[in-house]
């Protein structure tokens, strides 16, 4: 799935400020609540205002689906659904800043009690940081790339403890009922 196609459905339908930041409200609801479908994340990251198409509606919909399928997955797939590495390094980091956003939006919509597992409320905090980073980087500046790099990957396998740690006992449990 091309994040450019996605991004730009996004963009000409103004149905939300980026595919980065709606894909962080989608990891966060999974995160939550793994049983969340893709008409409630749509409902909650997608403008009412916008007037989507069905082609558009399934586009979201696929998307929706292969960021559960990959989250779920034992294989630690998931990813952060991103600008492609040919994109400019701020672009990258401005799309990275929306998935932050996103995903604290998701996480706040469902759950506004701050009592959160400490190892995940420190994660949130992270986040919370990240959010504001310095977008203004050069585009041949070697150490921001790595930092963009080793950030994606800390944001990467924290999604994956939080939802571990918040859907863990909910699996096992549908596990021993089988």
């Amino acid at each position: 799935m091309s994040y450019s196609i996605v991004n730009s459905t996004i963009l000409q339908k103004e149905a939300a400020d980026s595919a980065a930041e709606v894909h962080g409200i989608a990891s966060a609801l999974l995160c939550i609540d793994a049983s969340t479908d893709a008409s409630d994340w749509m409902g909650e990251a997608m403008s009412r205002e916008a007037d989507l198409l069905e082609d558009d509606k399934d586009l979201f919909i696929n998307l929706f689906n292969h960021t559960k399928d990959l989250i779920e997955s034992d294989e630690f797939l998931f990813d952060l659904f991103l600008p492609e590495e040919e994109e400019g390094l701020e672009d990258r980091a401005i799309a990275l800043m929306q998935w932050c956003e996103g995903f604290l939006f998701g996480m706040g919509r469902i759950q506004t009690s701050s009592k959160w597992p400490e190892e995940i409320d420190e994660i949130l905090k992270d986040i919370v940081e990240l959010s504001k980073m310095d977008t203004g980087l050069e585009e041949d500046d070697e150490e921001g790339e790595a930092a963009l790099v080793e950030i994606q990957e800390y944001l990467r396998a924290s999604v994956m403890l939080i939802y571990t740690e918040l859907n863990g006992s909910a699996n096992k449990d549908s596990e021993i009922l089988d």
